[in-house]
């Protein structure tokens, strides 16, 4: 697979680096700061392109994998729909409901393949505890929580658009817990409604949240907890905690950290429960994670395209997860419980 990098942030070397273990060569990069730009290309081999239409245009591309800011996803989308190329973009899909919407309908409606990243999707624990839940080892689920308790300095956020609404959507639970909204929601099922308060600029001068508190009901009548901040020093692994009728299961950073389930001997000799304690996590420093789960989400969408199916991490679950977010801001913002549109 040939893939063009548009946005060569911190993020995008993650994706390089995990394109280049699974043999995909990445063609060519574009960032609007050309320095920056040419620095990526060459570390990874591509050909700088300063325009991003043009990337998108790239000559035998097998898709476009967008790293920018969530503002500018749709552009490139439109550009890869014309003609009839696949594309993906880092989470969130977009920073308004509207957006995101359009994103999809323009893939829709030229056929191309669109996914989102979400990539923890692909760790082992998810994986099994989807697997689990489905065979109904928890039994029936009661509870599903998520608690993303990190912290960025004030370096991190010192450019204006950090922790912006317009350019990022908002702050910490748009940008750092949107991965384990998007666990919850594909352990747990969709969430009806939301409650939730915040502290806007609690600790960094940023215009929206670095704390938020979210109490959730979910459709099957389990209710839960998100919690998630980046002001909390020195930072926190974070953990989505599922607890149902026959026991617990808690993921930690992108491991299984506790199995405590009734009754279990015997599925657990046919599919045993992978515990480990060596997580990885990024609650102090955004770098600090791993590549394999990319390497399995980049895999799957290659496979998606190849066989004209969709990928596990679809437009659609990108939106659910959105909407789930902003559910939880409007609350916030309007003091009152929020239902989501189902």
């Amino acid at each position: 697979m040939r893939v063009g990098i548009l946005g060569t942030g911190a993020i995008a070397n993650k994706h390089a680096q995990a394109y280049k273990n699974i043999g995909f060569e990445v063609a060519a990069c574009c960032n609007k700061t050309e320095s920056r730009g040419r620095d990526f290309a060459n570390r990874w081999g591509a050909v700088f392109v300063s325009d991003y239409g043009d990337l998108c245009r790239y000559p035998d591309l097998d898709f476009v994998d967008v790293t920018t800011f969530p503002d500018f996803h749709l552009q490139p989308v439109q550009i890869c729909a014309r003609i009839g190329r696949a594309v993906q973009v880092q989470k969130p899909i977009a920073t308004n409901l509207d957006t995101a919407r359009e994103i999809i309908e323009t893939a829709r409606a030229t056929g191309i393949t669109f996914g989102v990243v979400s990539q923890h999707r692909f760790d082992d624990a998810t994986i099994f505890l989807k697997r689990a839940i489905a065979a109904g080892r928890l039994g029936r689920l009661l509870q599903a929580d998520a608690y993303v308790k990190w912290f960025r300095t004030d370096e991190y956020y010192s450019r204006p658009i950090k922790g912006s609404w317009y350019t990022e959507g908002g702050g910490a639970l748009i940008n750092q817990a949107i991965h384990q909204v998007d666990l919850l929601l594909h352990l747990a099922g969709s969430v009806v409604s939301v409650t939730g308060a915040w502290q806007l600029a609690a600790r960094h001068k940023i215009e929206s949240e670095d704390i938020v508190d979210a109490l959730l009901s979910y459709e099957s009548g389990a209710t839960g907890v998100i919690q998630a901040s980046t002001a909390f020093w020195p930072g926190y692994t974070e953990r989505v905690e599922i607890h149902g009728t026959r026991g617990t299961a808690i993921i930690s950073g992108d491991r299984l950290t506790a199995w405590d389930v009734l009754e279990d001997e015997e599925a657990n000799r046919a599919d045993p429960a992978p515990i480990a304690q060596n997580v990885s996590s990024g609650s102090s420093d955004p770098m600090a994670i791993g590549v394999t789960t990319f390497e399995r989400q980049f895999q799957d969408f290659a496979d998606a395209i190849r066989n004209r199916r969709e990928p596990l991490v679809n437009g659609e679950e990108g939106y659910r997860a959105l909407q789930l977010v902003l559910g939880i801001y409007q609350s916030c913002r309007e003091r009152r419980p929020v239902a989501l549109a189902m």
